[in-house]
């Protein structure tokens, strides 16, 4: 039983003695509040990250990471930023748990266990990307609403279920099937249980497509809990908050999903691009799709210090949403001249790609930023500095710099 759960069958006089001190208005205390005092003091502990990440939020959790804690070509556990909407579920049942595929476009609404899913179907393994779509939000300017990412909200690691379009194909969908909305176990802040705390989708056709899947798996061991545990739908090249976690029914819909941060400025920016700091009508707003290109130097750490004539190697990844990266530079010059780097090709669609390069032409000692950009196999580059102002301060894929003393 986790310390949460304990104290919450506990007395006054019992949580006094845990804090070795009495609750002096303990009287006006709010029935079943928990003093923060005893509220998951070690939130890295519970969900096993590095201590180094950045905690952004606690109700609901979101945490991220740094740019040189995302160096593994394959991001760990322990590294992997958390975005939640809601409250995480308790007391999963994994024997009873169940997947519901209805909607107005089902033709035979059907009900899997999680071991029907993995027995009826075949299962792949990729590797996908998933980035928030606030990442960056903290250079927004007038200031927006929401976590305040800087770059840490992203992660690539190995994904293994079944695919979602075998499963609707089991189930069989009408002609007029557009969207599919995902609803899931999370537990809205309100504790309201007529409340969702997010219930988002995508189109059919990113629906169906073969990296699209219900996973049960991340990097080859059950999913973390605070990651989606026992199923989460995985949309990779679109903002995270398509991938649902803890997954308990699927809407196969003849309409755009109207779930939960579906409307207003939810994972929208405006269809036309807008003044800092205007209003935006809901009709103007345009729902999300492929994230932007996009890259991330991982090493060395900002800040790091290098001898007169010594090479810097560099290191880091590289991402574009539906698309690949097609090339990748560097800059010492605040984006005046750009050089070359090497770029891998990704290891499946929708994985980041790896980069590297040895720089070797620091004029002189004193300080210097580099600078990385990545260009998207149609040829869309990212803007040296931040791209258009939003309200919500989504889709911010300027160029990563870091800085560098040459001494």
């Amino acid at each position: 039983m986790d310390r949460r759960r304990f104290i919450s069958k506990t007395s006054l006089s019992a949580m006094a003695t845990v804090l070795g001190t009495d609750i002096v208005f303990a009287h006006k205390m709010p029935s079943g509040y928990t003093p923060l005092a005893l509220q998951d003091p070690d939130p890295f502990e519970r969900f096993k990250k590095d201590s180094d990440m950045s905690i952004l939020n606690t109700k609901p959790w979101n945490i991220e990471s740094k740019a040189h804690l995302l160096d593994d070509k394959v991001t760990p556990n322990k590294y992997m930023f958390i975005r939640n909407n809601g409250l995480i579920p308790e007391n999963i049942d994994i024997k009873n748990w169940k997947l519901t595929i209805d909607g107005e476009s089902v033709q035979n609404q059907k009900t899997y266990s999680l071991a029907e899913l993995k027995t009826r179907f075949k299962t792949y393994t990729y590797q996908l990307t998933l980035e928030c779509g606030g990442n960056g939000r903290s250079e927004f300017n007038p200031p927006a609403k929401g976590n305040q990412w800087t770059v840490g909200a992203v992660s690539c690691a190995n994904w293994t279920g079944v695919r979602l379009r075998d499963v609707l194909q089991d189930v069989g969908y009408r002609s007029n099937a557009v969207y599919i909305g995902y609803h899931a176990a999370d537990i809205h802040l309100s504790r309201n249980p007529e409340k969702e705390p997010i219930s988002r989708g995508v189109p059919l056709a990113k629906a169906i497509q073969d990296e699209t899947l219900l996973a049960f798996q991340m990097n080859g061991k059950d999913i973390p809990l605070v990651h989606g545990y026992p199923l989460r739908l995985i949309a990779g090249g679109w903002p995270a908050s398509a991938s649902g976690k803890w997954i308990d029914r699927i809407s196969v819909r003849n309409k755009v999903h109207d779930g939960a941060k579906m409307k207003g400025t939810s994972y929208r920016v405006p269809c036309e691009p807008v003044a800092p700091g205007e209003k935006v009508a809901d009709d103007d707003m345009c729902i999300i799709e492929s994230m932007p290109v996009k890259s991330l130097i991982t090493y060395p750490k900002t800040g790091a210090l290098i001898k007169e004539g010594q090479a810097l190697k560099i290191r880091g990844h590289a991402w574009a949403g539906e698309l690949e990266v097609s090339r990748l530079e560097y800059s010492i010059d605040f984006g005046s001249t750009w050089y070359p780097c090497s770029l891998q090709k990704p290891v499946n669609r929708l994985a980041w790609q790896h980069f590297t390069a040895a720089i070797d032409h620091f004029p002189r000692k004193g300080y210097y930023e580099v600078w990385a950009k990545a260009t998207d196999a149609n040829g869309v580059s990212q803007p040296m500095l931040l791209p258009g102002w939003n309200p919500k301060g989504y889709l911010n894929n300027a160029c990563h710099r870091i800085a560098i003393k040459v001494a």
